[in-house]
């Protein structure tokens, strides 16, 4: 056979088990050869494709084996099998798995044993250039305990759910919003290993988070945005991809890990996280519990890398000597570099670690893929004339997206004083009203600036408004209105799927603080203005002092609501002027 052929012959098999996609294929070429390919056909169950999230993670994997060498012993190998997109075919028309499969499925158990596997979602169109699919599709963690026909049992449960997911409400409107629906989708599986160790009668790594090669939130001047940024928790990863409803992960400026976010250090105090998602190997369960509850529970537990003391006081999870006194940090920046050089491209990393014995760390990749985000760019400035009166919104950060500066057409408030008198129900609903108003008009017809108390997207009604991201997804801005009084802080959960959600439809975010030095938000000026609520959907009517609707330029008023966002500067202001005074957009707007 020539060398032609066998070249050809190689990408046919790429083909036949990696990806269709001509980029991702293009660099599988550069970075597996036939021995790559016939090791993971080892450990695949079936057949056809093995999915993004599948590609991605190999991928990454032989690019850091191959460019970063040095790295070899703090890298933790993977340790996966793969269930090919083909058996989901089967699956849907059978309503069963074959025989051989089931085998195939019980073997692999056996090859585990009764250590801890995730069962993850890994779709043809998974984590591609453009489609990162956040968080569309589930994924299930087994702490694979009992007799082999009770982990096989859960093993199928998993995967069955996994399968269903393809047609959950959020993976639909996601590929309709992309223009995905006529696209073949089918569901591979990818298994691995928990990355972990057993602490007394809980499963979980010591840390893990998500690392992004450019860091689209500059806090700090002093911050290179291309050094990169990590989301940082203890215990499982679930809490810095899953926008936590009660609790915090450490942001980690990769190029200056000391300067953080938070102004003082009794708002770093107050921003620490304090529960730990673990596998209860009791229970046989996924559970999120207090960290007290973790230290008592896993007797020898080592925190010095991880925890500050406090005397007569649980510790606190800083990850102050993990940053400062290990090469964590180091690592970190040179595998999101080599990893971004090798796709062209900036990339998304999840990661594990682990403390093998005070401070030899065991750092595993388990998921890679590009990175759709664009940089923050520079803006005209707003004018410094502008009579009090004529601010809407004034903002000193965080600002996350590209910087703005463009006209607002209307502005979606849900009203934080009375918002906060609704029982449960009616805050659920307000969450769908807010969904019809910015769903009203095709996408890109206004230009829609949305704003309400506490976190979007939060499943805690308590803690702000419940949306979905496709009922918000046609907005241009969203902000966070947070008060002193709140029991929760704005919280850009960077690396989450929430984050990539706004990436990925250009939303900026940005979070006010009104009762705070240099921030501002003239709610009265809104309330004051005719609300279009009741007109445009009659229905909604009985919550329009909750939801008010105002459109710009008033009537009777030739001025424009412009919105000025520099993400460089971590500014923003929204301010009423005439539409010709202002009218240089940032590059990409419109």
């Amino acid at each position: 056979m020539t060398s032609s052929e066998d070249r050809a012959g190689f990408q046919q098999l790429l083909r036949t088990m990696i990806t269709r996609d001509d980029r991702v294929a293009e660099l599988a070429a550069r970075w597996l050869d036939l021995p790559d390919l016939l090791a993971i056909r080892r450990r695949m169950i079936g057949t056809g494709l093995v999915g993004g999230k599948a590609a991605g993670m190999l991928l990454a994997h032989a690019i850091l084996g191959r460019q970063i060498p040095r790295l070899s012993e703090r890298l933790e190998p993977h340790d996966s099998w793969f269930v090919g997109s083909d058996v989901f075919h089967t699956y849907l028309v059978r309503k069963t798995f074959p025989d051989f499969v089931l085998r195939q499925f019980a073997a692999m158990l056996e090859y585990y044993g009764p250590s801890p596997i995730i069962v993850r979602s890994s779709s043809l169109l998974e984590d591609g250039f453009g489609n990162a699919f956040s968080g569309k599709y589930d994924s299930f963690f087994c702490a694979n305990q009992g007799s082999p026909a009770d982990r096989l049992e859960a093993f199928l449960a998993a995967v069955r759910a996994v399968y269903a997911s393809v047609m959950s409400e959020k993976a639909l409107r996601y590929r309709e919003h992309r223009g995905l629906l006529g696209r073949d989708e089918r569901m591979a599986i990818l298994v691995q290993r928990v990355s972990g160790a057993v602490h007394g009668s809980l499963f979980f790594p010591q840390a893990a988070g998500v690392a992004l090669s450019y860091n689209p939130w500059a806090w700090n001047r002093e911050i290179d945005p291309h050094a990169g940024l990590a989301r940082l928790v203890f215990g499982l990863g679930t809490r810095a991809v899953d926008r936590a409803n009660d609790d915090y992960a450490r942001l980690v400026a990769l190029d200056a890990p000391a300067h953080r976010p938070e102004a003082t250090q009794d708002e770093a105090r107050a921003h620490a996280q304090r529960r730990v998602d673990v596998l209860d190997l009791e229970a046989n369960r996924f559970a999120s519990l207090p960290l007290e509850e973790v230290i008592r529970r896993a007797p020898g537990l080592s925190l010095d890398l991880f925890a500050t003391a406090r005397p007569g006081r649980s510790p606190l999870l800083t990850f102050d000597r993990l940053l400062s006194a290990t090469p964590f940090v180091d690592d970190l920046r040179e595998i999101l570099r080599t990893l971004s050089d090798a796709y062209g491209f900036p990339v998304d990393v999840e990661f594990t670690l682990n403390d093998l014995d005070g401070g030899r760390l065991r750092l595993n990749v388990v998921q890679c893929r590009p990175l759709q985000v664009k940089e923050g760019g520079t803006i005209v400035a707003p004018p410094d004339d502008l009579p009090p009166e004529a601010v809407l919104l004034e903002s000193r950060g965080p600002v996350i997206g590209q910087s703005t500066h463009a006209p607002v057409d209307r502005v979606v408030l849900v009203d934080p004083d009375a918002y906060e008198r609704l029982g449960t129900q009616d805050r659920h609903e307000v969450a769908r009203v807010v969904g019809r108003v910015t769903r009203l008009e095709p996408p890109g017809a206004r230009r829609i600036l949305l704003l309400g108390p506490g976190r979007w997207g939060t499943t805690t009604v308590a803690l702000g408004v419940p949306v979905v991201f496709a009922e918000i997804e046609r907005v241009s801005a969203l902000c966070e209105i947070v008060r002193s009084r709140m029991n929760v802080v704005p919280d850009p959960s960077l690396g989450s799927h929430f984050f990539n959600d706004l990436v990925e439809a250009n939303v900026l975010y940005v979070a006010v603080t009104p009762d705070r030095p240099g921030y501002r938000l003239a709610e009265d000026a809104i309330r004051a203005e005719p609300n279009r609520l009741a007109e445009l959907l009659p229905d909604d009517a009985r919550l329009a002092d909750v939801v008010r609707v105002v459109d710009f330029p008033r009537r009777g008023d030739a001025r424009s609501l412009w919105l000025n966002a520099s993400c460089l500067d971590q500014r923003v202001l929204c301010f009423l002027a005439p539409a010709t005074a202002h009218s240089r957009a940032a590059p990409g707007e419109s």
